[in-house]
This record gives structure tokens, C-alpha cells and sequence, in this order.
């Protein structure tokens, strides 16, 4: 299928129905120099499990379903950077979700096969279910356009481990734009691997600092400074992070330690929960990407500033660097808890998503006005919901607001609770600024 093409700034790439509500949904979305591959699985054209990731009636007599699927994931990105006028050697950053862990290997091994020598930053967590049943694995990729004015060049900090199996680089930079991969406090003297004895509480003690304060003020330290730091960044600098945490409860506390390395100048967060293990390594409770620009660039960091309600204290709606305005993790939350008519009743009734993604919309395009920009040219939209059955409803009132164009979406369904009890889902949006 050829893209929609329109006077708009922003382009829906290999547009398709998918579901038995027939969603509009974009694979990708081109945007100046910016090409966007959203909620990428190893599909047919009906949106059910390609045929080629099928078992079949003899499971154990060919490649292994896993690699199978990876193969074809990888085939489905290409599709689509293609339509985009790049390829997997322009990408910048890429996000995997799995509800099981041993689909990574398989990942890993048909990611070296498609990518080559470079393969982008890149986070993987473990979640509850995918949109598409029995999927193992799906994929989100960022990538620029050859020509588009961003110049790739991956950057290996000193000191900064990148496990041999996923081989991928740390930091990239496109033009003054910084892409940090996915880090957890993982310590690796010599072959030996785990957390870092400083992330954790000494064995025997109960009282000598918590895990995820040491943890956080680890990746900090040991990981996310030396790695902006060798592309020419700063904390300072961070435009929008992604914290994955094994238990939500951990934000407040996760808080105390962002807020006193940022001092100020906090970027958009989005806190996600997983399930327990979700990390690479099992006892991990947290891990942490980065957007950030150049202290010394042309494109400057610039928070949303005025009277909008943040999902937590000290954090900005929203932080636009250049043409890309990122949002903080959304929910459908004021300073008294869950907005009005946002609850679910006792039989988990639809009516509660439809009140929380107005409310979300409403916030989300007020952020965008502010920047004399439109939610119209959302570029990603990621969607971590406590219920799966919740997506499709949620579409209708997207499709409601953008009066019909396709999405370019993604959803997980995630652990109970959000970051605020309640709250069925969170939205974590990527809008093009002309």
C-alpha cells in the first residue's frame, strides 16, 4: 500500500486497517528529516501472526518460532524505513518489549544478521502481553533520512560495557540530537556480570540506603553521564528519559535521586512499570534511556512552562528540542487522583478509557498549542495500558480527534498500577514541530 500524502508536515507511511474495529493505523511516519517505525510486529496484511511465525503442524522441525519472528520483525522495520526513503543504518534508537525473556537471544542474533556491524541504541524490557496474541516480541525504531541534514556518528565512551550478544551501540548523535541506549547498574569486572555491589544494600544490612536510590544514583553516575558526556552532552542537556522500574511504588524515592542529579532542569520522564524479573538481569529494578542535544549545538532544550498539571512534582509536561516536542508520561490525573468519571466500575466497564484519553488529548493539545504546534502531527504514540481491552476504545477517541488519520501507535499492556493508582493507561507522545 502506498503512503497517505497530504499537506500536512508530517507523512503516514504504509498505512493499514488492523483489528476487528478496522483502526487506521500508520507503520510509520515521515517528518522532515525523521522517520518514525511504531509498534512493528511479525504481521500479515490482516494484523494477525505472519504465516511464516506460525508452528504449524510440526512445531519442532524447522528454525526456531522465535527466530522466525525476529527474522520477520526486522523485515516488517525495513518495509517501512524504506517507504521512509532510509534504511536500518540510519536509525537511531530502538525500543523492544517481550512478555518472555528467552525471546531476546533470538532477537539478538537475527538484529546482527539484518543490521551488520552498527545496530542503534537500544532498550529491551520484559512486559505482560503484546496487541497481537501469542507475539513474542515487538519493536519501535527512530531513524533519519540520508541527505535530511542529521549526520549519524555512534560514540563508544570509555568504560561503557555493551554485552557482547547485543553488540549494539551506546550513544548516537544526528546533528545535535543524542540517543542514549537502555542502562541498568550492571557491573562487569573481567567476565563476572550482575549489579554493581555499590547499587546494592550490603548483604546482612537493612538500613544502609534502598535499592532503587542506589541503583538510580548508579546509572547516573556511572553510565549516563560518561555516555553524554562523550558525545558532547550534559544532565543539563537531557531533553526526555524513559524509566522502566520493577516496581512502581519505587517512583517517589527513584525522584528524590533524579531530582538532586538534574537540579532543575528535570526532562520529560516517563516511568513504566514491568513485570518482575523485566530486565536483563534478574534482580535489576531499573533501567533508563536518554534523548538528549549537544551542550554546544545550535538546538537548545526548552521545558513547557506554564500552568499544566505534571503526573509529578518538578516535572515538565513536556520539553522540545528543535523540531521534536516530547511529553512526559501521561495519565488521566489531577492533584486529587484519577480525573472524574476516569474509574472503572466494579465490571470494568469501557466508559473509563473514553473519559481518561479525552482528558489526555485535551492536556496533550494544550502542550502542543503552546509551541504553535498541533497534535495532528503526533509522529509516536506509545500507549502502556493495565488492560489490553482498552486499546481499541482508546483508538476511536484518537480517531475522533484527528478526524480519521491513521495512528501511528503502539500499545503493551503493562502491570497494575501506573504511576498514579487508578489510571488505566499512559501515553508517552512524540509530536513534529514545523
Amino acid at each position: 500500500m502506498q503512503s497517505s500524502k497530504s499537506s500536512s508536515p508530517v507523512e503516514a507511511l504504509l498505512p493499514v486497517r488492523l483489528g476487528k474495529g478496522r483502526v487506521p493505523y500508520a507503520r510509520g511516519m515521515r517528518a522532515g528529516p525523521w522517520v518514525f517505525a511504531s509498534g512493528i510486529l511479525a504481521t500479515d496484511d490482516k494484523g494477525g501472526l505472519a504465516r511464516e511465525v506460525r508452528d504449524g503442524g510440526r512445531p519442532l522441525s524447522g528454525l526456531p518460532r522465535w527466530y522466525r519472528e525476529a527474522l520477520c520483525l526486522f523485515q516488517r522495520a525495513e518495509e517501512v524505513l524504506k517507504a521512509g526513503g532510509t534504511d536500518l543504518a540510519h536509525t537511531v534508537r530502538a525500543d523492544q518489549y517481550f512478555p518472555d525473556w528467552r525471546a531476546v537471544p533470538f532477537l539478538h542474533l537475527a538484529r546482527k544478521e539484518r543490521c551488520g556491524e552498527y545496530i542503534a541504541p537500544s532498550t529491551s524490557v520484559l512486559e505482560s502481553r503484546l496487541l497481537v496474541p501469542r507475539a513474542g516480541m515487538a519493536m519501535e525504531m527512530i531513524a533519519v533520512r540520508p541527505g535530511g541534514g542529521l549526520e549519524l556518528k555512534p560514540h563508544y565512551p570509555e568504560g561503557l560495557d555493551v554485552p557482547a550478544t547485543s553488540a549494539f551501540a551506546p550513544v548516537v548523535t544526528a546533528g545535535d540530537y543524542v540517543f542514549i541506549a537502555g542502562f541498568l547498574a550492571a557491573w562487569k569486572p573481567g567476565d563476572l556480570g550482575g549489579i554493581a555491589p555499590e547499587a546494592k544494600v550490603p548483604e546482612g544490612h537493612l538500613w544502609k540506603g534502598n535499592r532503587i536510590q542506589l541503583e538510580a544514583d548508579y546509572i547516573i553516575r556511572k553510565k549516563l553521564v560518561p555516555a553524554l558526556d562523550g558525545a558532547g552532552a550534559s544532565l543539563a542537556s537531557v531533553v526526555k528519559a524513559q524509566v522502566y522500574l520493577a516496581d512502581i511504588h519505587d517512583v517517589p524515592a527513584f525522584n528524590q535521586v533524579w531530582a538532586r542529579h538534574f537540579k532543575g532542569s528535570v526532562p520529560a520522564t516517563t516511568f513504566v512499570p514491568t513485570i518482575n524479573p523485566g530486565f536483563a538481569i534478574t534482580d535489576a529494578r531499573c533501567e533508563i534511556n536518554l534523548v538528549a542535544v549537544t551542550d554546544n549545538g545550535k538546538t537548545t532544550k526548552a521545558p513547557l512552562e506554564g500552568n499544566f498539571p505534571p503526573v509529578c512534582d518538578g516535572h515538565p509536561l513536556a520539553v522540545r528540542a528543535g523540531n521534536l516536542l516530547c511529553f512526559s508520561g501521561l495519565v488521566a490525573a489531577s492533584a486529587d487522583g484519577p480525573v472524574a468519571g476516569a474509574r472503572r466500575g466494579a465490571r470494568r466497564a469501557r466508559a473509563g478509557i473514553g473519559a481518561q484519553m479525552k482528558y489526555l488529548l485535551d492536556i496533550a493539545a494544550e502542550g502542543c498549542r503552546h509551541y504553535g504546534a498541533s497534535l495532528e502531527n503526533v509522529v509516536r504514540i506509545q500507549q502502556f495500558h493495565t488492560d489490553l481491552a482498552d486499546f481499541e476504545p482508546a483508538c476511536r477517541v484518537w480517531l475522533e480527534r484527528l478526524r480519521g488519520r491513521p495512528l501511528p501507535i503502539s500499545a503493551v499492556q503493562v502491570p497494575a498500577p501506573l504511576v498514579v493508582p487508578g489510571c488505566a493507561v499512559q501515553l508517552d507522545l512524540w509530536v513534529y514541530v514545523p
